[in-house]
């Protein structure tokens, strides 16, 4: 049974900075793209930040240069630092793994529950 569990969300003034976790449990694959999405209310699901099997990132235009994403394979954890946040970064942020593309929701197999940011 995958589990994945973020964490770090919370409320931030613009320009502030946060940093999300998720954790796996009974998560082994290798090979595919994990990666961030994050949705606003009334909006689709965006993809924003991934890494490739080969360890390249791609990120959405919108935070490039911002956000940062890294993992810690030892402890199964994948990380996004989000610096200079705006408002427009509200949203509640998913991570995902086993995908087969980088910032296409539908190709992504495990979820977490999301963990909400509000940056006012």
């Amino acid at each position: 049974h995958v589990q994945l569990v973020e964490s770090g969300g919370g409320s931030v003034q613009p320009g502030g900075s946060l940093r999300l976790s998720c954790t796996a449990s009974g998560y082994t694959g290798s090979g595919n793209y994990v990666g961030w999405f994050r949705q606003a209310p009334g909006k689709s699901r965006e993809g924003i930040a991934c890494i490739k099997p080969r360890g390249n990132k791609g990120y959405a235009s919108s935070v490039g240069g911002r956000f940062t994403v890294s993992r810690d394979n030892i402890r199964n954890t994948l990380y996004l630092q989000m610096d200079g946040l705006r408002p427009e970064d509200t949203g509640m942020y998913y991570c995902a793994r086993g995908g087969s593309g980088c910032l296409v929701a539908s190709q992504y197999h495990y979820w977490g529950q999301g963990t909400q940011v509000t940056v006012s």
